[in-house]
């Protein structure tokens, strides 16, 4: 047994956790790459899906109710369409061109739309159709190159959520595009019966995680929190840019 790879992925599981438990998946991105010092991408992105999917439930269970349904009724439906679509059209898109442009997305909206002490208005909520077509790249990009956070966080961090609303719509948004995931990489032949059990195993990391993440998330405060997600969010985007060009050059 590769006691290195196990350390591995059991730090990118807790983490993980800990990101999904408190501040919506931010921090989640660091999980493939960690995981990829010592085994392929591809194999770490299939190890993480399923626990993924188990975390999800930890998540939405901590904060129970607490989401918004008018988010969830706008953003569901959509985002499954982007999951569908990019199971349709994986072979006909670039991950690492749609990297880059989420990447550049994100730290682009983050700059426009940074909390500052000289602003007078918050900004106002995207429309309802602009909403959907956020959620639906959110799937789309989230099938294809595991980077759905950054469309769906440039929505929700302009719908007036508080903090505690945010993380919890975005649990449950985030378990039914992962669960419809699972679907099209069975498929594509992605899961495998060893693979989902190895993940499993990691199951108690990740519940101490998300209650680990749930914790924090309770104890900063709501600016405190905005403002983390939006650095999370610009760093993401850095880290997706480096990633794409990297692999093109």
């Amino acid at each position: 047994m590769d006691w290195l790879l196990i350390s591995l992925i059991a730090i990118a599981v807790f983490i993980t956790g800990i990101s999904k438990g408190g501040f919506s998946g931010a921090f989640g991105i660091m999980a493939v790459p960690l995981i990829s010092l010592q085994t392929s991408p591809v194999f770490a992105a299939a190890i993480m899906l399923p626990i993924l999917c188990i975390m999800d439930i930890f998540a939405v269970q901590k904060f129970w109710g607490k989401w918004s349904n008018e988010q969830l009724t706008k953003c569901i439906p959509a985002a499954i369409v982007g999951v569908i679509i990019g199971g349709l059209t994986a072979s006909w898109f670039s991950s690492e061109w749609l990297k880059i442009m989420v990447g550049i997305i994100a730290v682009g909206f983050v700059l426009n739309s940074w909390p500052r002490k000289n602003r007078t208005t918050q900004p106002k909520p995207l429309s309802a159709i602009a909403g959907k077509l956020w959620c639906a790249l959110g799937g789309l990009t989230s099938f294809i190159a595991h980077a759905g956070g950054p469309p769906m966080s440039v929505y929700l961090l302009r719908a007036n959520l508080d903090k505690t609303q945010y993380v919890a719509t975005a649990a449950v948004i985030f378990t039914a595009i992962n669960y419809v995931k699972l679907i099209p990489y069975s498929m594509l032949g992605q899961l495998n019966t060893s693979n989902i059990l190895l993940s499993l195993c990691f199951t108690p990391i990740a519940y101490l995680g998300v209650q680990l993440g749930a914790w924090l998330h309770y104890k900063i405060s709501t600016a405190l929190f905005f403002k983390f997600m939006y650095g999370f969010l610009f760093l993401t985007g850095i880290k997706l840019i480096w990633d794409g060009a990297s692999a093109i050059i």
